[in-house]
């Protein structure tokens, strides 16, 4: 099938690559066994005071992600750190004690770097999460988790984000020794895979002449609201703005009338009579609006291949992308390239 320009959506890196996701999930989980035990291990067995996260981009998305699965499963206190305080401003931090997660698709950022090197000297544990297993930034940690993802080639990160994802989501089921994440995990990958088929369309034909849009999420939710809207700046040419479900009915709820378009994530747990209510609320006031959500009906109700609330959202976020990939095309854009992008941003 084509869009309407002649071009198989099929055809893009961007599609290839969220599609391969399931294989790298399944990759990452049989390979990566040995060292995830073994830092869970050792995590178990010296507990960190906190953590701290540091990632730019959809890599901080994803750290987003860990700091919810960190706090919600381990009661651990998480933090982004801000690398410029590191890397312009040289100032030191006490972290001694603390877990540092290092989260990068290339690992050559040089202020990524230079935060695990120094997190490192001030007596942190390093981790690096990062898909070239020969960057820098691996050589700056103490122990590296290989997102596995293999080569990603199109500028929109896609299925090295989820293998981000679920790096985390690993680690976490295995320090905590949780069964039933565990069983989540292993069910990842053929629940990627019929996933993938999930009928986006609604969300691809409403958006064509969007000009404005939010993206709505809360808990695990969240961190894929982040990655969504920056996916449709960077892929679509679509100001798109994340919030959370407890955030959006302050300030930017003024901006929400008939027929601006908003895009609800939630997952089943405690946030989804929240979040749904929202969406509810802005339906009512004339709004074109989409929810991905366990058990969505209706209009603008997106279908969900899974019911775990840690891994709804990696779920979601892999039929998002096929969706992202088709709206821009049907906007007339090359997601591979978009413009003024590359896909390492070296930042200092």
């Amino acid at each position: 099938m084509t869009d309407q320009r002649g071009i198989d959506p099929g055809s893009t890196l961007m599609f290839r690559e969220a599609h391969e996701a399931a294989e790298v999930v399944e990759r990452q989980l049989a390979q990566n066994e040995a060292v995830v035990s073994a830092l869970a291990a050792r995590l178990r067995q010296h507990s960190p005071n906190m953590a701290i996260t540091c990632a730019r981009g959809s890599s901080d998305h994803a750290a987003m992600y860990a700091k919810y699965v960190l706090e919600t499963q381990l009661g651990i206190v998480t933090a982004s750190a801000s690398p410029s305080v590191t890397s312009i401003y040289n100032a030191p931090q006490r972290l001694e004690g603390a877990l540092y997660l290092a989260i990068s698709q290339s690992g050559r950022s040089p202020d990524l770097v230079r935060n695990a090197e120094a997190a490192r000297a001030a007596g942190a544990i390093v981790v690096a999460l990062v898909n070239v297993e020969d960057s820098p930034l691996a050589a700056a940690a103490d122990v590296v988790i290989p997102l596995r993802a293999g080569p990603e080639k199109s500028v929109a990160a896609t299925k090295s984000y989820i293998a981000a994802l679920v790096a985390t989501l690993h680690l976490v089921a295995r320090w905590s020794e949780d069964e039933e994440l565990d069983a989540a995990l292993r069910a990842l990958p053929a629940q990627l895979r019929q996933g993938w088929d999930a009928d986006w369309s609604s969300l691809v034909e409403g958006l064509v002449d969007a000009r404005n849009f939010f993206v709505v999420g809360r808990g695990y939710g969240f961190a894929i609201a982040l990655e969504a809207a920056l996916k449709f700046k960077e892929t679509c040419a679509l100001h798109a703005e994340a919030f959370s479900a407890a955030e959006v009915k302050h300030g930017p709820m003024a901006l929400v009338g008939p027929e601006f378009p908003v895009l609800f994530f939630a997952q089943d747990d405690e946030t989804l009579a929240s979040t749904l209510a929202v969406a509810s609320e802005f339906r009512g006031r004339g709004a074109r609006v989409w929810v991905a959500a366990p058990g969505a009906t209706g209009e603008g109700a997106l279908p969900l291949a899974g019911s775990n609330a840690l891994t709804a959202p990696i779920l979601t976020i892999q039929s998002f992308y096929r969706a992202a990939n088709a709206l821009s095309l049907r906007r007339g854009l090359n997601p591979d390239v978009p413009p003024h992008l590359n896909k390492v941003t070296e930042t200092v």
